[in-house]
């Protein structure tokens, strides 16, 4: 996925010109979102579910869980990045937000990029990275692991946000497209820092 950092990244910054102080779903979010809000109460209840994965919570749990197997199967390293890379993508929505300053159900509620979207992701595309490396798998099929699991909770996430009525579909692909520019970015930082420590001269 570190090839398509750079066109996410502009993505994002695309998005965020376009929708920069907006109030209002565009053509494309309203089509979209009349279609994610058709479900019953069932699917409210799936999409409840979903979206407590990205409250402090149920995100916590998911981290917590992810670092202590890497603790375990002794992948220390790993368990960096899986903090990292969510905490990061996270970071980064939450820095967005008021620069774009577009709005959902009133002005206190910023909306662009989705930060539960780009949680889920990261976290997504974390595990993805860390299995695909330790299994050794080849660029085709690392890469499809990689990218199949980045799609998979970006859209679990994205249709549930939608379908709550919490952001515009843009305000998720924002959150999905944000993931695939930092996640990368903080494994690379992560490989860097700790090389830095292991060699450095006791």
């Amino acid at each position: 996925m570190g090839w398509g950092a750079v066109p996410a990244a502009l993505l994002v910054a695309l998005l965020g010109i376009l929708y920069a102080g907006d109030s209002e779903p565009g053509t494309v979010d309203a089509r979209v979102s009349a279609a994610a809000e058709g479900g019953g109460p069932w699917w409210r209840k799936v999409a409840l579910a979903v979206d407590f994965l990205g409250e402090p919570v149920g995100a916590a749990v998911l981290v917590g869980a992810a670092v202590a197997g890497c603790l375990l199967l002794r992948w220390p390293r790993a368990a960096v990045l899986a903090v990292a890379g969510p905490g990061l993508a996270v970071a980064a929505t939450t820095l967005l937000k008021p620069l774009v300053g577009r709005t959902i159900h009133g002005d206190d509620n910023l909306s662009y990029p989705s930060g539960h979207t780009a949680f889920l992701t990261a976290f997504a595309l974390t595990a993805a990275l860390l299995v695909a490396g330790r299994l050794g798998l080849g660029r085709t099929a690392g890469t499809a692991l990689v990218l199949g699991a980045a799609l998979a909770a970006g859209a679990a996430m994205g249709w549930a946000q939608v379908a709550l009525g919490a952001h515009y579909p843009t305000d998720v692909l924002g959150g999905w497209c944000t993931a695939s520019a930092v996640t990368p970015a903080a494994a690379w930082l992560v490989d860097r820092v700790v090389d830095a420590v292991r060699t450095r001269p006791s």
